[in-house]
């Protein structure tokens, strides 16, 4: 051995290995496995009697004993709980089948697996090739261990997801792609760790870290956004998208991981929440580690840390864009599983990790792993970002009146029930919406929600210090002598008029006179004010008890040129009462897309071509341009389907034909964005099931 010519060849067993290993999905020509668990590798060209053989696995730059990145063991009878060890299978004259087994806590990572000889003295290792540990879901001893297997089948090899979107009036949702089998993936997941800021400040002792979840999802939090370590995606919220795609283009993450690689490792451009949280899990889910998208509505963006957020609007009624502090209309998060020997068993389970770039976190980007239980349970003071995670489901928000000539704030009202509704994720093994909320906190308005918000403000020493940016008492008591809502009449969808009635109420039993000064501006989901579509005043008298309508119409031509692609409009009522206190009604509105139609034209059988037609019809009375239809869909195409779509004229139909060569049986999902001039990124995705 470790003669010329002598090299001895593997054979890695890539499908057997892979069936048992639950890693069948990859195409990769290397063997990965999930650690805690044995494989086989079959090696021939070895003369040597098994008893004199010695195996190194080793990972990183330096491997050593000393930080669990190397090992060497012989062939023992039984395989070994704690660390690695090789039991041989069979062997013939000049072949031997050994089955390897690594510890349930092996550091992740490609390793190098080489054979020596003890019996020949000082010979080199010959080397067998290269092979890949991941985290192990399946397996009791793992840090990331979920017993229920139709969970593990969502949460690490779905590779198809639903975000949930909109606003908590109007939940809409769209298909993802997380691609995280997809060709090259994992080699970018592994470059990936290899970039990040803490292993080009210590390579050796990060590699060492990496057995760890909860150092691997802080690690990945920060990797996934630009900002400090030139990570995959460069967020932008400004509604100009010039020189890059736009946010809500995207249609999967392994375009975005792909051209991240192809660029040199330059930010991809660009992204906003729900990218980050979608490439995350797209690489948690390589690694092994079981991840979810969480998307939470009104998610209050808490930026001087006092649990409260802030908003200000001048007396027109415009929302002033004065204060780091946002709620916003929804916000995607994850949720990994994994158990925190740090905080103890009862902090075990969903670990929340948010890649978006918000509020730095021990000086960079990055956010988590917050326990769920410790945020449901006001537990504040554990490790990571819990005070953040916190807020952003529980904030109260403050609404004020700001005067930009004096500097003078009065407070409007405030409310503690707005923040964190209706949190969403995808059910496993169905494409239906699940509602968590009662996982992140007890019941709004309930005495243990107050009691543990309570307990919150304490922990982060809010209680004692006074604030002088609180309002007092006595405004938070004041009373409004009016009510108002703004009630949607009819549709509301991209293309048509949108028509609104303001609903004022006259709560006590004398006469009020009411200026009303109304706004409609186009936002980004984040409800940051884009541009100004609409304003308007009126002057009201409402007889004691009375509630009076007030029909609002604005039309498509209006605010068509001023939408984001977001489709948000945020209409705002600031009512100035004779003698009483200012009374703000505010409404997020999303507007739908217009509907595209996708048919599978035919049964879908593996390997045979199968035609799938898609129709989107025009509902508006002028012509729309720069059509593309985008198509993604693991199992059925391969990488991304573009069709530039012909102009369609007013009211017209258009229909566009392709064909898909599935490749595995199986329910499937096609992912779908239809762009044009007029309506940006309307999707859809179909449901294919395969059969034999």
């Amino acid at each position: 051995m470790g003669q010329a010519g002598s090299q001895p060849s593997t054979n890695w067993h890539l499908k057997e290995n892979a069936r048992d290993h639950h890693t069948h999905k990859f195409l990769s020509k290397e063997l990965i496995v999930r650690r805690g668990q044995a494989f086989i590798v079959t090696f021939n060209g070895t003369e040597h009697p098994e008893q004199n053989l010695t195996f190194i696995v080793e990972t990183g730059p330096k491997p050593s004993k000393l930080t669990k990145t190397q090992a060497t063991f012989g062939i023992s009878s039984t395989v070994s709980k704690e660390s690695w060890s090789a039991v041989l299978r069979s062997t013939s004259s000049n072949s031997m089948s050994i089955s390897i087994s690594s510890p349930p806590n092996a550091v992740i990572g490609r390793y190098k697996l080489s054979v020596q000889s003890t019996s020949s003295g000082s010979s080199s290792p010959a080397s067998l090739g290269t092979f890949v540990v991941l985290f192990n879901p399946w397996s009791s001893g793992d840090d990331v261990f979920m017993p229920n297997k139709a969970e593990c089948e969502e949460y690490v090899l779905e590779e198809f997801g639903i975000i949930f979107a909109g606003n908590k009036n109007r939940i809409n949702s769209f298909g993802w792609n997380f691609g995280q089998f997809q060709e090259d993936i994992i080699n970018i997941c592994l470059s990936m760790l290899d970039r990040s800021l803490n292993y080009r400040q210590d390579p050796v002792t990060d590699v060492s870290h990496r057995n760890d979840p909860k150092y691997l999802g802080r690690v990945l939090s920060a990797m996934v956004n630009a900002n400090d370590d030139q990570g995959v995606l460069l967020g932008n919220w400004s509604g100009n998208y010039d020189g890059g795609k736009s946010p809500s283009s995207w249609t999967g993450s392994g375009e975005i991981l792909l051209n991240w690689k192809k660029s040199g490792f330059r930010p991809v451009k660009y992204g906003q929440c729900w990218v980050f949280a979608a490439v995350l899990t797209t690489v948690l889910r390589c690694l092994g580690i079981p991840t979810r998208t969480i998307t939470n509505f009104s998610s209050a963006h808490d930026a001087d840390g006092n649990l409260r957020v802030d908003e200000f609007y001048d007396a027109a009624g415009n929302h002033l864009d004065r204060s780091a502090d946002s709620i916003w209309n929804f916000h995607v998060w994850n949720e990994s599983w994994f158990s925190r020997s740090d905080l103890g068993p009862s902090y075990n389970g969903w670990q929340i990790l948010d890649a978006t770039p918000q509020e730095e976190s021990g000086g960079i980007y990055q956010c988590g792993p917050a326990s769920r239980n410790a945020i449901k349970e006001g537990d504040v003071d554990l490790d990571y970002d819990c005070p953040f995670v916190f807020a952003e489901v529980n904030a109260d928000c403050m609404y004020w009146n700001y005067d930009p000539a004096t500097g003078k704030k009065t407070l409007i009202f405030s409310q503690s029930t707005t923040v964190g509704q209706s949190m969403s994720t995808k059910a496993v093994g169905r494409d239906d919406r699940v509602d968590v909320t009662n996982d992140y906190k007890y019941e709004e308005g309930s005495k243990k929600e107050r009691d543990i918000f309570k307990k919150a403000r304490k922990k982060l020493g809010l209680e004692d210090k006074f604030d002088p940016t609180a309002p007092t008492p006595q405004e938070i008591d004041q009373k409004p002598d009016i009510s108002g809502k703004f009630k949607v009449d009819g549709s509301i969808e991209v293309g048509k008029d949108l028509n609104l009635i303001l609903v004022l109420a006259n709560l006590q039993s004398d006469a009020k006179t009411v200026d009303v000064n109304m706004t409609a501006w186009s936002t980004v989901y984040t409800r940051r004010p884009i541009k100004e579509i609409w304003n308007d005043s009126i002057s009201v008298t409402l007889s004691p008890k009375e509630e009076k309508e007030f029909p609002i119409n604005i039309p498509y031509t209006e605010y068509q040129q001023q939408l984001t692609t977001d489709n948000m409009i945020q209409v705002t009522a600031l009512c100035h009462v004779k003698d009483g206190i200012q009374v703000l009604v505010q409404r997020d509105i999303s507007l739908d897309s217009p509907a595209i139609d996708v048919q599978v034209l035919g049964e879908a059988k593996v390997n045979e071509e199968v035609d799938v037609e898609v129709i989107f019809t025009n509902p508006i009375d002028t012509e729309v341009t720069d059509c593309v239809l985008q198509v993604e869909g693991n199992d059925l195409l391969r990488g991304i389907l573009t069709i530039d779509v012909p102009p369609l004229k007013g009211s017209e139909k258009s229909s566009t034909k392709f064909k898909l060569i599935p490749t595995e049986t199986g329910s499937k999902h096609l992912v779908v964005n239809f762009s044009c001039d007029k309506f940006a990124d309307i999707k859809t995705f179909k449901m294919v099931n395969v059969i034999d």
